[in-house]
This record gives C-alpha cells, structure tokens and sequence, in this order.
C-alpha cells in the first residue's frame, strides 16, 4: 500500500483531481441551471395568471423592463397559502438555501438530507414564482447543493473534496445566475464567517466551478450582463460626499433591518406557528400589493434594473422601504434571505436618494446595493465585486469605499444565521476531539470492570447498555479520528492483510448501524465504513495513496 511516489507528485495529482471534479462539476451544475430557468419561467408565467401581475425583469435573465398588470385582488389571495407552504417546506432548524450551505461547511460536510434539500428547492419554487418575497437566487444556490450530491454519487469523494466541492457548486449556480462568476465564487468563500475572513482553500475550486457553470449556462441563455445600465463615468469629486451619504443610509437601514428581525420570538419562527406566520407574511405583501403597491412583488431585482437605469425617480425609495419592512419580517422564515432580496433594497433606496440629491442615480443604486448586502450577509468584497461586474470597472473605488464602510459600521450580525464570526470557530479547523459521523457515539475509554463483551453495541443503545462495551479509544492530541468508506480495492479482504502507513491504525468498522471492533480475522463489505486513529499528516499520506489508480 505504501505509494513510491514523493510527497510532491502525490500533492500534485491530489491537486489535478480536484481541479478536474471542480470544472467537471460546474458544467454539471451549468446543465441543471439550464432547467431550471426554464422552470422558473413557467411558474412565473402561472403565477402571473394567478395573480394578474408581472413584476419587471432584470434583462440578463429575460426580462422585460416592465411591469403588466395590478394585482387582482381575488388572486392575491394565494399569497397567503403560498406563505404558508414555504415555511412549512423550509424546515426552520436548517433555514434557506444560502444557511444550508454554510451550515453544512460548517458541520464538516453534514448537510441536510436529499428530502429536506428538495423540499427546500420546492418552497423556493413556489414563493418565486407566486411573487413572494424569494430571490431567484436561492433555487440556484440550492440547485447547485443537490448538483454536488449527484456527483458524490457517481465520484467516490473524501470528505474534504465533499465540502469543497459543495461549495464549489454553490458558487457555480450563483455565478450563472448574477451572470458574475468571479464574484459568485469570492461570495461562496466570504459568506462563511462574519469576520472579514475567507476559505483561502475553496476559493480556486469556486471560481473553477463558477466559470464553468457560467459558461455552460452562456451557451443556452447568452452572455449579457444581469443588468442593463448606462454608459458609467467616474463620479465628479464634488458628489463624492452625496454617495458615502447614500452608503451611509443603505448600511443604517441594513443594520435597523438586523434588529427587526428580533422583534418575532425565535419559538414562534422555529415552532409550530412558523406557517402560520409564514401565512400572515404572504397576507401583509397582499395587502401592500393592493393598497399601496404591487412593485412589492418578486424578489426586486426587474425594479432594481428600472431604478438603475433611471426610470425611477424619488419614489423608488418608497418601493424600497416596504421592501425593506418584509425582509425584516421574513429573513426568520427564509423568506427575504439569499443575494437578490438585499441586492434590490439597497439599490431602490439608493436610486430614490439618489434621486433627491441630483446625482447619477445607477451609481447611487449600485453604491446603495453594496452597502447593504454588505451589511447583511457580511460579503464586503464579493459585494463591490457585483458592482463592477454589473457597472463597469469605473466603479471599483467606489464600491470598495461603500462595502469597506459598511462593514466597519455595521458589526458582526448577519442574515445567515449559520455563519460564524472566524475560521477559529469553525468545526473544520477545530483543534478538539475529530469528527465522527451520527452512526458513531464516541466515548471516552474507561476501566471495564469485566471482560469486554465481542458483541457489538448499537449506537443509539441505552447508556446502560453501553457500560464496560467495546468503546473507541480516545484521541490523543497528536491524532484524530477520520471516517472514510471502504476503498473498493480493499472489499472482501480481512483486516489482517490491509497494509496502512505508518501513524494509521483502523480502530472501528461500523456496519449497519453498529460500530464493530476491527478484529483481523474481519472481512470487510463494499457497504462498511472505516473510523481511522491517526495523524493529520500520516492520514493524509493514506488518502494520497487511495486515489493513485490501481490502489
């Protein structure tokens, strides 16, 4: 078992291998985006008849600058049952699509179950395409999620490529969608922790993934930018303080936006009333809908794009502040969280001011959609990213400025409940005892006062019953347990011929349910699963060893 290879070309050909799967994965996740697309335009277009309304769209995605319809009030009756359905089918413990990916990073590549994920996807669909508050952002982001699972299906993956490689097709799916890779894929990075901190170690296999989705995407759907603008110029320094003036409310009202939230109780949001108040939020955009106006319908984006390209005035802002109110209200329900949502508050109340103060108001919607969604999701540098993808490289110092004092403004809170401060809080760079999967219970060891039993012990076993059992032995603090399936060269061997490296030793099978002691007369099924005592290094030795071909 022991490779000839140096060191050196088993990192390269690790290196190759991830290169490979990341492209490899965004043409897959490029292909499925394609269908989707095509979905949501089918459901927008019924829920359009449903509630005689068409929001305006954003002219990379199809749209026309333009809205038809207002609102038939026998229709807009649905968005109360839509409410309902969304947050029953996003389950509240693993929230939208966005915290279900940088929760699942964060749980060392435990994410949700295929049902809660196509659940997910399937109240996502429907709040998009009735006209809630849903940024069609978030069917991507979930897309991309479910596109990394079908590739570990059909690919044997560690966990380290898993949890990169979701990552990867997250950012993939969003990079097609705000047909802005490069920024797609430092937003997968960033997003993770609120802290201006990054995964330095996803962020090549993203922007892989999110050019290759992206490109994949192009050749159905076209390469135009998201948003159509006007030509962009510098700012004249004289209107350089009525911009940081624009960021400065863009980042107050995100961070009043942060507060809202709290006003529900958690146990309300995350209990059994979570339909019900998902029902009261689809009455009150109904409501709006009717009396006031319909513009609170979609996710914003089509009205963000009427802004920036100026056909919007001061009362763009007026849009903006009731979207603002049902963002605060739903964010707890998965119902205003994602890119889009923030995108299109920030920039409608940034057109508006920028509107009454006479300054060039695609550069105030911009400027006001980077402090924002800078200050909601904690992504400074993925937001003024968008800016210039969208706006033009003229927009770099500005955009950096805005997102730079947004973050610095507005703290560490976030709509990502998932999210943590810094990588030294993360599970993945834990310091402390390994990860073990939820088949697994891991005790300490203890002095049995009889002999072991060979039987083994079920993991959800009384705690009686696991009194002077077969236990794993405790991590040193040198070493950590891995858990990894059985290599298919290794099915239908005895452990007693398997040859390790030095610093690895197999100190559990779990078959069925049950960990099992790794007795050398055992013979290992293509079904088991291994849990390794070894040293980071000498592990990773062993995983270097497994993927080179024949091994």
């Amino acid at each position: 078992m022991r490779s000839p290879l140096p060191r050196a070309v088993l990192n390269r050909l690790e290196t190759g291998r991830l290169v490979v799967l990341s492209v490899l994965l965004g043409a897959l996740v490029g292909g499925l985006s394609i269908v989707l697309r095509l979905l949501l335009d089918f459901l927008v277009g019924l829920g359009t008849r449903v509630t005689d309304y068409a929001p305006p769209g954003t002219t990379g995605e199809g749209g026309l600058m333009m809205a038809f319809g207002t609102g038939h009030p026998w229709g807009l009756l649905a968005l109360p049952v839509l409410g309902a359905l969304c947050a029953w089918l996003i389950p509240a413990r693993h929230g939208d699509p966005l915290t279900q990916l940088v929760g699942g990073y964060h749980a060392r590549g435990q994410w949700p179950p295929l049902g809660i994920q196509l659940r997910t996807l399937a109240g996502t669909l429907l709040g998009y395409g009735g006209g809630l508050m849903v940024g069609r952002d978030a069917a991507y982001t979930m897309t991309g999620q479910l596109g990394a699972g079908l590739m570990a299906r059909v690919t044997r993956l560690d966990a380290v490529e898993l949890r990169t490689l979701t990552l990867a097709g997250g950012a993939a799916a969003l990079g097609a969608v705000l047909h802005a890779p490069l920024a797609a894929a430092v937003l997968v990075a960033e997003v993770l922790y609120r802290r201006f901190e990054f995964e330095f170690e996803v962020v090549m296999p993203c922007v892989l993934a999110a050019v290759a989705g992206t490109a994949v995407y192009g050749l159905a759907f076209g390469f135009t930018p998201l948003l159509s603008l006007p030509d962009v110029q510098v700012p004249a320094a004289p209107q350089l303080p009525a911009f940081l003036l624009v960021a400065l409310a863009a980042t107050a009202l995100g961070w009043g936006s942060l507060l809202a939230c709290r006003v529900l109780p958690e146990r309300w949001t995350d209990g059994p009333l979570r339909p019900v108040i998902g029902a009261a939020f689809g009455g009150l955009t109904a409501a709006i809908a009717l009396y006031s106006t319909p513009a609170v319908l979609g996710d914003g984006s089509g009205w963000m794009q009427l802004g920036a390209a100026g056909f919007l005035g001061s009362e763009a802002a007026g849009h903006g502040a009731w979207r603002w109110l049902l963002l605060a209200l739903g964010a707890r329900i998965a119902l205003g969280g994602g890119v889009l949502p923030s995108v299109a508050v920030g920039g409608l109340v940034g057109t508006g001011l920028g509107s009454l103060l006479g300054i060039d108001t695609a550069i105030a919607c911009l400027v006001g959609a980077v402090a924002f969604l800078t200050v909601t999701l904690n992504v400074p540098l993925a937001a003024g990213l968008l800016a210039v993808t969208w706006g033009g490289e003229t927009l770099l110092p500005l955009a950096l400025v805005a997102s730079g004092l947004a973050h610095t403004l507005s703290g560490t809170s976030g709509l990502v409940p998932s999210q943590l401060n810094a990588r030294r809080d993360s599970p993945v760079h834990s310091s402390g005892p390994a990860w073990l999967p939820d088949t697994v219970r891991f005790r300490a060891r203890r002095a049995p006062a009889a002999a072991a039993s060979p039987a083994a012990v079920p993991y959800d076993a009384p705690e009686a019953a696991l009194e002077g059992a077969d236990v794993l032995p405790a991590p040193s603090s040198e070493r950590e347990l891995y858990r990894r399936a059985v290599p298919a060269s290794w099915g239908g061997a005895r452990l007693q011929v398997v040859s390790l490296p030095p610093g690895v030793e197999i100190v559990g099978v779990v078959r069925d349910g049950t960990v099992r002691l790794p007795r050398p007369a055992l013979r290992l099924t293509p079904t088991d699963e291994l849990v390794f005592l070894a040293r980071p290094d000498a592990y990773a030795a062993l995983e270097g060893i497994l993927r080179l071909p024949g091994a």
